[in-house]
């Protein structure tokens, strides 16, 4: 195995385990906030807390990848979510259990803004232009497929066992991500490292702010809107199957979703590598995507709610890995750590946005409309990338060789 694919593989193995907890919440939260007596807006500003905190912590996080390499921030980043997901047991059983969600979810977004601009940052510093789409979507993918993980943890074990023994399983993979990092996962970014870059600074370039815009628009009705209504879409709409509820059911969908989008994530990045333009297969997942939410404004039977979520998660995974492949491209090596940022602090806003938006639009309009315009987004996104590519390299389908190589 060569050092890329070693360094590749832990990165994957790390990322996977700390998933966990990012996930566990999601079918037990919009449920338990009856019984807790929490209001719609505050569980979405809870499940929206740590990527509300990533925006301000990514730049910070950008910055010191580029001063300081990245082996310590992952560590540390690992380690900090693994503490945060503790949080989660302390929260289930405390007084003022809001309060200990929203700090665990703080803190969860602290490490997550260290874990997610270093793994990015070590796909780049180990790939060429042949491989990038590839490790930049298995990277993504291994981040991503903890994810469906913890919703199991969360509806499936949070009913067969109890919500303290989801929250504890994932919060002790958390702890072993940390562990596992630290004895594989080595430096990779210290030539690229630069000492006077600030704290806060982030890349401001047409090309950082272009994608992550793009990834702000995904973000919001992936992430943001369809995880925090799915729950309660399916509660609305009677759906119960193999003797599970809402939370039950809408884990396993939720976990459809994201293992589509983990599976594509490869297949998206490794088809722009060989065809060597990223956007052509962008814009054709964002499309697959449109379909998806489509099929979800009328869904009512589980074939139908199966169908769209596979198609949600495809769209989004295929578009992932080219995506951030095309950031890498269009960036110098050594701004990637801030480029990163860029994109992080974008798409969190977007995934932060949308259950604070979606949660209570759905009691006001219903979940027809909310959906239908989710699927228009993806449509948007598109056009603004062709766009905005297009005048920046003056061609629509620019290449995938890095302005620093």
């Amino acid at each position: 195995m060569t050092r890329s694919r070693t360094v590749i593989v832990a990165v994957i193995l790390s990322t996977f385990f700390v998933g966990f907890g990012g996930g566990v919440v999601f079918p037990i939260l919009p449920n338990l906030g009856a019984v807790l007596g929490i209001s719609p807006f505050l569980v979405g500003l809870i499940l929206s807390a740590n990527r509300i905190t990533r925006i301000v912590a990514n730049a910070p996080a950008g910055s010191l990848i580029d001063r300081a390499g990245t082996r310590k921030p992952f560590v540390v980043g690992l380690f900090i979510e693994g503490v945060a997901t503790m949080g989660y047991v302390v929260a289930i059983n405390a007084p003022l259990p809001e309060v200990w969600f929203l700090l665990a979810r703080v803190l969860w977004g602290i490490g997550s803004a260290l874990v997610f601009a270093t793994a990015y940052t070590i796909a780049a510093d180990v790939s060429d232009a042949d491989s990038r789409g590839q490790n930049m979507g298995v990277v993504r993918g291994g981040i991503t497929l903890g994810f469906p993980v913890g919703l199991i943890l969360g509806g499936v074990v949070s009913e067969a066992y109890s919500v303290t023994i989801a929250f504890a399983v994932a919060a002790a993979f958390a702890l072993l991500a940390s562990v596992i990092a630290h004895r594989l996962v080595p430096e990779t970014h210290v030539d690229g490292t630069e000492r006077g870059v600030s704290p806060l600074e982030i890349d401001t370039s047409k090309p950082a702010l272009t994608v992550g815009l793009v990834n702000f628009g995904l973000y919001f009705a992936y992430l943001g809107a369809l995880f925090s209504t799915l729950v309660l879409v399916i509660e609305a709409r009677s759906l119960t199957t193999l003797g599970y509820g809402a939370q039950g059911l809408s884990g396993g969908l939720m976990a459809v979703t994201v293992v589509a989008a983990s599976g594509l994530m490869l297949g998206g990045g490794k088809l722009s590598d060989g065809d060597g333009r990223r956007v052509p297969v962008l814009v054709g997942f964002l499309v697959v995507s449109f379909v998806g939410f489509l099929l979800l404004t009328v869904a009512g039977t589980l074939p139908a709610f199966v169908a769209a979520c596979l198609l949600i998660g495809a769209g989004q995974g295929g578009s992932s890995g080219p995506l951030v492949a095309l950031l890498a491209d269009l960036t110098p090596n050594d701004r990637m750590g801030r480029a990163t940022a860029t994109n992080n602090v974008l798409g969190d806003f977007g995934g932060a946005l949308g259950p604070m938006v979606s949660l209570p639009l759905v009691e006001s309009v219903g979940f027809t409309p909310v959906y239908a315009a989710c699927a228009v987004i993806p449509l948007l996104a598109g056009a603004f990338l062709v766009a905005s590519v297009s005048l920046d390299t003056h061609s629509f389908t620019p290449g995938t060789e890095t302005p620093g190589e």
